[in-house]
């Protein structure tokens, strides 16, 4: 037994009536109920991965070297900024 499922709005590209189009889950064909047109549903492209700093690749990757940072105090006198 076939799933068939009705896809509400949908308009067929050969009579030009809506709600006839009838998808077929485990065929994946869609296919009109009026005048019988029949098309492979047409399947989308996998998720592909965002280019990120931690996805690229190992060459394009370059090591900052470590530095030390020294933290100083202020001058006494100094003006603060408003």
């Amino acid at each position: 037994m076939s799933r068939r499922r009705f896809i509400a709005g949908a308009v067929c590209p050969r009579c030009a009536k809506m709600d006839t189009i009838v998808v077929d889950m485990d065929a994946d064909l869609r296919e009109c109920v009026d005048c019988g047109f029949q098309e492979a549903r047409p399947q989308a492209p996998g998720p592909s991965e965002l280019p990120t700093r931690v996805s690229r690749g190992l060459s394009r990757r370059t090591e900052t070297p470590a530095e030390p940072v020294r933290l100083m105090d202020p001058p006494l006198g100094a003006k603060k900024d408003s």
